[in-house]
């Protein structure tokens, strides 16, 4: 008896059964006596399982590698693919594009030689999929001009096509451009709108997220989580607690409202307009949480001043068995930074690498010299600055320098801005608190000094500017800044606060850093 190939067999059968023929037999010919004592079996003989399509195996294998983000061996991979004879099919450029464009450091050459295998079997301009994956790697790669000539040339679009283009330009600081594809799109879901509104605040351009978010509500399309966390974003940056608050309303009405990713963002929106108490309640009405919603909440309680419930709530989440990240640290060190507990933030600092295997990055060393600052520790601060592995960004030594307007350091001040003229040269806010430094005890030449310095150099005092929201509306207001709609009812509101200033015994203080602040 002769058996086609994979076959199953059932375990009673323990007669040896003789090879294959060098051909299957035909399902057509009548089944011998031999067989037909199997007929009644509950399977068939002729039942076979279809042998996997090579070109599949070998896709599923570089998409493996490529999702783990092991490019290289993504690569070597393919390149025994091609050995073998067998053709890569349209899945397969796309998962190679996909990931080139996602681990653009290791992969811009051979990302650009896959696109002229594609070029060759036509794949770049015939499948839209191809041509999109393309687009979307040129662009992450910063070449957006290639990433256009790609797009106009594929012979089909759809609007993932679109939208990848629009995202694209917005990557690339091509705002105008952007809003011209817009424009021109035959069609736009929310997914066209959240790459303006989401390039908008990658930008730090807030307002202009806001004034597109409010079009896409009036346009009718329904916004999905992607575009709402933008939104808590740029709500959280302008410090908008009203529009936050009617976020939250919105967002209670849709089907996400567990989202994990935008519950996070309530916390940090809430803790960011410092609005601390909305934030705990977001965090513990949480029906499931990660590390970034215990870090959300930790950090925010230590920006807002609550030093002991961030230190509470960091033990409290190793407790739960969650494992910190660098930005769990942070939060804790700025919660021992804010309280003056040098002791216990230095513990904290220790134990991060020491027992929880975590490295150090700037932005720790930063919270290191601001806690040492803070409490009056200037040479110390300056100490950890000289001895870091990488060099200190304007940050960390502006951390420092503002340590020494409090203490009247003269002497270190003048040594930390040595370093901060080569890091930003072209910075005001540093020379400024320099010469507020030399005011602040009197020595006027120093003042001076510096003064004439910024104008050799062509260095001009940014305005500072305060804002308030009512409404929903941001208003942002310049000293001396006559130009907003209100401004006869601002004035006279400052007259009367400033009469009762007088009349409560208030008296201002006339320091010679004011009229070179206002100068």
């Amino acid at each position: 008896m002769s058996l086609p190939a994979n076959t199953i067999i059932p375990n009673h059968l323990t007669q040896p059964l003789k090879p294959p023929p060098s051909s299957p037999p035909n399902p057509t010919q009548p089944i011998s006596s031999n067989q037909s004592r199997y007929k009644e079996r509950p399977f068939s003989l002729h039942q076979t399982h279809k042998p996997i399509d090579p070109t599949v195996s070998w896709t599923s294998s570089i998409s493996r590698h490529c999702r783990n983000g092991r490019i290289d061996e993504a690569v070597e991979v393919f390149a025994r693919m091609r050995l073998a004879g067998v053709e890569p099919n349209h899945i397969t450029f796309v998962t190679l594009l996909s990931a080139c464009a996602d681990y653009r450091l290791k992969s811009v050459c051979f990302g650009a030689s896959i696109h002229g295998y594609a070029r060759k079997l036509g794949l770049d301009t015939g499948n839209v999929m191809v041509g999109t994956a393309l687009v979307g790697m040129y662009a992450k790669f910063g070449l957006v001009d290639v990433a256009r000539l790609v797009f106009d040339e594929m012979g089909m679009k759809n609007s993932i096509s679109w939208n990848t283009m629009t995202d694209g330009y917005m990557r690339n600081g091509k705002v105008e451009h952007a809003l011209k594809m817009f424009d021109e799109m035959p069609e736009r879901d929310a997914i066209s709108w959240t790459a303006l509104i989401g390039g908008f605040v990658k930008r730090g351009q807030f307002e202009q997220a806001l004034e597109w978010f409010r079009r896409m509500q009036l346009s009718g399309v329904k916004p999905d989580y992607v575009t709402l966390i933008a939104v808590l974003a740029a709500c959280a940056d302008l410090g908008t607690l009203g529009l936050g608050l009617w976020m939250n309303r919105l967002i209670m009405k849709q089907e996400f409202k567990d989202n994990i990713k935008i519950n996070n963002s309530l916390i940090d929106m809430y803790a960011r307009c410092g609005c601390i108490e909305f934030a705990f309640q977001v965090f513990d009405k949480m029906p499931e949480r990660t590390v970034v919603s215990w870090n959300s909440i930790i950090v925010g309680f230590a920006i807002n001043g609550h030093a002991e419930e961030a230190l509470e709530f960091f033990n409290l989440m190793l407790k739960e068995g969650f494992k910190p990240d660098g930005v769990s640290f942070t939060g804790a060190l700025t919660a021992c930074s804010h309280a003056g507990l040098v002791d216990k933030g230095l513990r904290i600092f220790h134990n991060m690498k020491k027992v929880h295997g975590i490295p150090y990055r700037i932005e720790h060393y930063g919270c290191l010299v601001d806690l040492y600052s803070r409490a009056g520790r200037l040479e110390d601060a300056l100490n950890v600055i000289e001895k870091m592995p990488m060099k200190p960004n304007e940050v960390v030594l502006g951390s420092l320098l503002a340590a020494c307007r409090t203490r009247g350091d003269i002497s270190l001040a003048e040594r930390l801005m040595k370093y901060l003229s080569k890091l930003d040269p072209g910075g005001d806010s540093n020379y400024v608190l320099l010469a507020n430094i030399y005011a602040a005890v009197g020595k006027w030449d120093g003042a001076n000094r510096i003064r004439k310095k910024m104008k050799a150099l062509g260095i001009q005092k940014t305005p500072g500017f305060s804002s308030i929201e009512t409404d929903c509306d941001i208003h942002e207001f310049v000293a001396g800044d006559k130009s907003h709609v209100e401004t006869e009812c601002v004035y006279r509101m400052l007259e009367l606060l400033s009469f009762e200033l007088k009349v409560s015994g208030y008296v201002p203080e006339d320091m010679l850093s004011e009229s070179y602040e206002h100068d």
